[in-house]
């Protein structure tokens, strides 16, 4: 069998809840060796708004407005809300295309499903179809605590609690994990005049994607900052680079209400507890000046 070109992967993104989802999604879309085969926008719970999932759809069309890529990538809405409880699925299009994407998966031709935020809709594929668990499908996660570390960070982390329950199904079913905890990807962290220096001024596209974060934090910070992580990004090298972590195979936990680790099912997970950051920002940056520069996308 001829070995494929490019990875699949499907980029599940709560585009709107911060300024790092962004990034990602415009790595995934720039990187010549991934056939990006839909991005499901996500909702990010209720704490800001009501109609979380529809401002990530909102932004995604945005991105690929700027990015001259409107109706040419497939968009499929995520469940507007967290799961009601571990039986009900949150059906949604964007649940239904993870399931019809894993079909096509193969043995040394996987689908990558990169989870951005929450877990409901993988948690919902799966319980519309439990047969997607024994097809050839990872499911990257950015989300959950670090393991067996003290760490000064909000608890419990962000991504799980908007859906516990959906990581809980998920992590009890069997799929393939490769899980990002909160304790190495806040450490991809960028300032904002390395992103003036190294990409500010190529591309209207470019320019949004500071200008976004530097608003986000304004809006959201009490305190001086001129920073942030890219947190969701990892999720993305990974998928390009495989080898570009260490990482160890933990047993499945399950996660208790205020987000701590329990015991599981005890299905293999494999946890990182490195990312390549400098070829991570390094690729990204080189991708986005090429397009600026370029004025379309990269080709291999």
């Amino acid at each position: 069998m001829t070995a494929p070109t490019r990875r699949r992967i499907i980029v599940n993104t709560d585009a709107k809840n911060e300024a790092d989802d962004q990034y990602a999604i415009v790595h995934a879309l720039l990187s010549p060796t991934l056939d990006v085969r839909g991005i499901v926008p996500a909702h990010f719970g209720t704490e800001r708004t009501d109609r979380s999932m529809e401002e990530s759809r909102e932004e995604v069309d945005l991105l690929l407005r700027l990015m001259g890529l409107t109706g040419s990538v497939t968009v499929a809405d995520g469940a507007p809300r967290a799961l009601v409880d571990a039986t009900t699925p949150a059906d949604s299009p964007g649940a239904r295309l993870i399931v019809e994407e894993s079909k096509l998966a193969s043995e040394g031709d996987p689908l990558f499903v990169t989870f951005l935020g929450p877990l409901t809709d993988m948690a919902t594929a799966i319980l519309l179809d439990p047969e997607i668990v024994h097809r050839d499908v990872v499911v990257v996660w950015i989300g959950g605590m670090g393991y067996g570390v003290d760490w000064n960070y909000p608890h419990p982390e962000f991504n799980l609690r908007n859906d516990i329950t959906a990581a809980n199904v998920v992590f009890g079913s069997g799929i393939s994990i490769w899980q990002v905890p909160a304790s190495i990807y806040s450490m991809v962290s960028v300032g904002y005049a390395e992103l003036r220096e190294r990409i500010g001024g190529t591309s209207e596209l470019a320019d949004y994607l500071i200008d976004q974060m530097v608003e986000w934090n304004a809006a959201h910070h009490g305190e001086p900052i001129e920073s942030r992580s890219l947190g969701d990004s990892p999720a993305i090298s990974l998928v390009l680079n495989p080898r570009g972590g260490v990482w160890r195979t933990v047993p499945a936990p399950s996660f208790g209400a205020e987000g701590g680790y329990l015991p599981g099912s005890g299905h293999p997970v494999r946890v990182f507890e490195t990312v390549d950051v400098r070829y991570l920002l390094e690729d990204m940056f080189a991708k986005i000046r090429l397009f600026g520069r370029e004025g379309a996308l990269p080709r291999t």
